[in-house]
């Protein structure tokens, strides 16, 4: 066995290129080998750092066994040109081609011997042709060279059992140096094997593995911040971007001045994080501290690198505490109307015109959350103002939030100020989700219009894309009235939001929309039950006779009944419902037999029939008041309780009687148990256990 290692040396290479190159790599040499039919073992690994991306393969096969392999070429009737060319592809001669027969008639065939060939030469041709595939998100094409890369391609250094493997592609040679130092091309390191340039990078105080990267920052951060009595909450995105951004980590303890705490602690959090990819700490009671970690790739002896970092967040600092001053001040109120300057979409009027239709619709919700008609358009009002903000042009991410804060400022009231500062919400998966009634209100109202106005004007998403995140807003909107257990009539919402964009000279088709938005919301809801592990044909059962206005309804009946189905309440309830079901789908597949689920009792001859009947009666009038008091624990084991009536039904009587009034009116009354117990779900496309 042989080991290989390939080195791709160039300029820095930006994190979120890293990642994907990795991948890609990894991918590219895993087909390759398996392709060509080369056994390596299941380390192959791809490491990178911002100048260096490595393939490393510790033991893999010298050789590559071919079988003898029978070649179809042409037709033996095809041109003089097609011949000759499968056999220069093939390189052979003439006579070593031969006719036969075959089911789609004669051809020339070439049989290709088994051999032996060396991995190192196959490798010497294929390597260029996988670099080259190689895609990038960005890439820069630079000097005279036709070569396009993530950042300019110094040096390939590549080794093969131990040898220098060499290829050559575009204006760059293989060759077995490397480079000592990124920001001097002279310093370079001839290497004798690949053990040396392990070696070699070790003694660069190169951290090359990726994973084992990552575990060294996170450790140096807990056991610094440990060390200093301070808590941190490692944002895992944050963690891999910084991994990628250096090769010799170093974490370094700064500060900054006491008085920026007096800021929104998001501001500060936001400029640590996303802007200069540092790691903020808290107390014990978890309150944002003034201390903050940077992850340095190199040493700093002299302490110039926290020196040049404290400044840097100071100054960022200082200009939010500058803005936050003056923003703050500024009358909300009195601002709405300059968002009449601010267009929202084209076709969808200014964010003028969405406040107002945010504050009428929230205005109605209210009435289903019993919460003040005046809190709720006040909030409505003023959400949108914090856009005309400095605060906001700087920190885009903090829309909303800053808003919440400036009416606190401005002597709002609580809870106009909370629903101000969580109307965005949620903003992704591992959002949190707004739980308090005026929050839920104007988020809700929000995310409608924006579906409405988007769908109105025809820009739905289509399959993989959706650049205005209407499938973030949708889900969103769910997740607020699952998690909050809140019916809403969506329908009426969505005809309503129609009549307010009508009011304003903006016309939609409230037909299609109010169609187009409920198969969406449908997917959505489907996708959302599929996340918290219901099985798919209960899903489909339960959304068969889908409706927007019980999506609450069918999602906590759905839950409970995935819980108990595998438990006796279920099977009892599948067995019971089966048995009658089978039977009237054999009976209804001839086509000479209809069925609407309405027994008439004075055909019943036997007691059994009566007993049923009497149970299904029973099983109705339950489900009226149980099912009005949302206990659908309590319906499903009233359902399960009916086997022993349909047991003792199928055992005595006889449903294919010869009587034909008779056999019909039993297929009723099995119709009509079905027909009850699907009043919970449609149990038809629930597959048995």
């Amino acid at each position: 066995m042989a080991e290989f290692l390939l080195e791709l040396f160039s300029e820095e290479i930006p994190a979120n290129l890293q990642s994907a190159a990795r991948i890609n790599l990894h991918t590219s040499f895993k087909n390759f080998f398996e392709k060509e039919n080369v056994n390596f073992n299941d380390d192959l690994r791809v490491f990178s750092t911002p100048n260096r991306l490595v393939v490393y393969l510790k033991k893999i096969e010298k050789e590559i066994h071919q079988k003898s392999e029978e070649i179809r070429g042409p037709g033996t009737k095809a041109p003089d040109k097609a011949i000759e060319g499968f056999i220069k592809s093939n390189s052979i001669q003439k006579r070593d081609i031969y006719k036969k027969n075959t089911d789609k008639g004669e051809f020339f065939f070439y049989k290709k011997p088994a051999r032996k060939i060396n991995l190192e030469d196959v490798l010497r041709i294929n390597i260029p042709k996988i670099l080259e595939n190689l895609t990038w998100k960005k890439s820069m094409k630079w000097g005279e060279y036709d070569l396009y890369w993530g950042r300019p391609l110094k040096s390939i250094l590549a080794m093969f059992e131990n040898k220098p493997l060499n290829f050559k592609f575009h204006h760059l040679s293989s060759s077995n140096f490397t480079f000592l130092d990124k920001d001097f091309e002279e310093k370079t390191k001839t290497l004798k094997n690949i053990k040396s340039y392990f070696a070699c990078i070790k003694k660069l105080n190169v951290i090359i593995e990726n994973d084992l990267r990552k575990k060294y920052i996170k450790k140096k951060l807990i056991d610094l911040s440990n060390k200093k009595n301070l808590q941190i909450n490692i944002n895992e995105k944050l963690l891999n971007e910084v991994t990628d951004i250096v090769e010799k980590p170093k974490v370094i303890q700064c500060k900054f001045d006491k008085k920026y705490l007096n800021i929104p602690k998001e501001i500060i959090s936001i400029t640590m994080q996303y802007h200069q990819k540092y790691f903020p700490t808290f107390d014990k009671k978890e309150n944002l501290t003034n201390n903050f970690f940077i992850v340095s790739d190199s040493l700093d002896p002299k302490g110039f690198v926290k020196i040049g970092n404290e400044r840097v967040v100071e100054a960022r600092l200082s200009d939010a505490e500058f803005f936050w001053k003056k923003n703050k001040s500024q009358n909300l109120v009195k601002k709405i109307s300059k968002l009449k300057n601010i267009n929202y979409f084209k076709g969808l009027g200014s964010y003028y015109d969405k406040v107002q239709r945010i504050r009428k619709l929230s205005s109605l919700i209210s009435d289903e959350l019993l919460i003040s008609k005046e809190k709720i358009e006040v909030a409505s009002s003023i959400c949108k103002v914090d856009l005309l903000s400095d605060l906001v042009g700087e920190f885009p991410e903090l829309q909303g939030i800053l808003g919440g804060y400036f009416a606190e400022a401005q002597g709002f009231e609580k809870e106009v100020c909370i629903a101000v500062s969580e109307h965005y919400l949620p903003t992704g998966l591992e959002s949190k989700i707004p739980k308090k009634p005026y929050s839920i209100a104007l988020s809700l109202s929000d995310k409608l219009d924006s579906l409405v106005g988007f769908f109105g004007i025809g820009l739905k998403p289509t399959s993989s894309k959706d650049p205005y995140a209407l499938r973030r807003s949708a889900i969103g909107l769910l997740k607020m009235i699952l998690e909050n257990n809140k019916a809403f009539k969506l329908k009426d919402l969505i005809n309503y939001s129609c009549q307010l964009y009508f009011e304003q000279n903006i016309s939609f088709n409230s037909k299609i929309i109010q169609k187009d938005l409920s198969e969406f919301f449908h997917d959505r809801f489907k996708n959302l039950m599929k996340e918290k592990n219901i099985r798919n044909d209960i899903i489909e059962s339960a959304t068969l006779n889908y409706s927007i206005d019980n999506i609450l309804k069918i999602y906590n009946k759905t839950i409970i009944f995935n819980r108990l189905i595998s438990k006796e309440i279920g099977k009892d309830i599948m067995f019971s419902y089966k048995r009658a079901s089978n039977i009237i789908s054999n009976e209804l597949r001839t086509g000479e037999i209809e069925l609407i689920g309405s027994a008439d009792p004075g055909l019943f001859k036997n007691e059994f029939e009566k007993i049923l009947y009497k149970k299904i009666n029973e099983i109705r009038k339950d489900f009226t008041i149980i099912d009005k008091d949302k206990n659908y624990e309590q319906i499903l084991k009233i359902l399960s309780l009916a086997k022993k009536e349909v047991n003792d039904f199928f055992d005595n009587v006889i449903v294919n009687d010869e009587d034909e009034l008779t056999k019909k009116n039993r297929l009723e009354l099995l119709q009509m148990l079905c027909k009850t117990f699907d009043n919970y779900l449609n149990f038809s496309k629930v597959e048995s256990l």
